[in-house]
């Protein structure tokens, strides 16, 4: 690890003031482990952990407005957020270890970087670390790799379940820079690889996370997340589908449904929800949302399994939600 400077701030406009020659550390959960592999090299960090941003508060619509600081553990437990948005508090509780769960944050999750072989080693090709420099998984060993929002540059699989949680319930993202601020709705933050793997994600350069906003959705409450990895515990989603169905008498009114662990972004697949809206909840109808979710799916040599993986753990998650009084 190379030497750094290490700030602290005790507000926002003093985080925005050293933003332009610092990297925000939070949790450190994933950034320490970049420093340490040489893959992130900052020159400064300013600590944001005194910032009051650690509240999870209902707004006058209905919405939940969680500070960038909420720790992933907190989010998880608060009563609001499991009562009415049990997707999402499965996904937290489904990520990582209670030990690292609390210590990430919302803000440090929504920029998860990913888990690619090719980008954590130096030695080894990755236009996402090094423009230009060559994608080493699309010919190499590219088992946990994506299958969909994939290009020729890239296809690093995006490794966050708080995401996919997210970009079901169509969450807001608020961010501030030294002199302006702004929302950037959730199904732009996360940016597809096409030929600038290195841009991940909507924020300007000195922009700071402070908080997001998750909408009401009273069919929400009907919702689950499923995640299948290698081990039960402490492993990245091979396949994972987050799912909430507005049923009445047996008739899916509408569906919200994302993938996780098979592409570039937290993906949304509105193809599912097509396939499922006005149709009866049976298993035949799960099946077809999950062809249809899959249907642009590019697989490689060691990934292939995925699309199959990927349409059973969404059919589960469909039948699971479906069955929730």
């Amino acid at each position: 690890m190379q030497p750094f400077t290490f700030l602290t701030a005790i507000d926002e406009d003093a985080a925005l003031a050293a933003a332009a020659r610092a990297t925000f550390l939070a949790g450190g959960t994933t950034l320490v482990d970049l420093m340490k592999l040489h893959v992130e090299r900052p020159l400064a960090l300013v600590d944001i952990n005194a910032l009051p941003l650690t509240e999870i508060a209902e707004l006058p619509d209905g919405s939940l407005r969680v500070g960038a600081m909420v720790r992933n553990s907190d989010m998880a437990r608060h009563e609001l957020i499991g009562e009415r948005y049990p997707l999402l508090a499965e996904a937290l509780l489904s990520g990582a270890s209670p030990q690292l769960r609390n210590m990430a944050t919302t803000g440090g999750n929504l920029l998860q970087r990913t888990r690619c072989y090719y980008f954590r080693d130096t030695a080894l090709p990755c236009n996402k670390r090094d423009p230009g420099s060559g994608c080493g998984a699309i010919d190499g060993y590219n088992r946990i790799h994506a299958v969909l929002g994939v290009s020729d540059q890239c296809i690093a699989t995006h490794p966050s379940d708080m995401c996919v949680a997210l970009a079901a319930l169509d969450a807001t993202v608020h961010v501030r820079g030294a002199h302006h601020e702004r929302s950037i709705a959730f199904s732009d933050f996360h940016l597809a690889p096409g030929d600038h793997p290195e841009r991940e994600h909507a924020l300007q350069t000195g922009e700071l996370i402070v908080s997001v906003d998750i909408p009401p959705l009273p069919f929400a409450r009907r919702s689950t997340y499923v995640k299948v990895r290698d081990r039960a515990s402490y492993a990245f989603a091979l396949a994972s589908a987050a799912v909430a169905l507005d049923l009445e008498n047996g008739t899916i009114r509408e569906a919200r449904v994302a993938l996780g662990g098979v592409a570039t972004t937290p993906w949304r697949s509105h193809e599912a929800e097509a396939a499922l809206a006005g149709r009866r909840a049976d298993p035949g109808v799960y099946h077809a949302a999950a062809d249809a979710a899959l249907s642009a799916a590019v697989p490689r040599r060691h990934n292939a399994f995925k699309i199959a993986l990927a349409k059973r753990t969404l059919v589960r998650a469909l039948a699971r939600a479906g069955a929730l009084a």
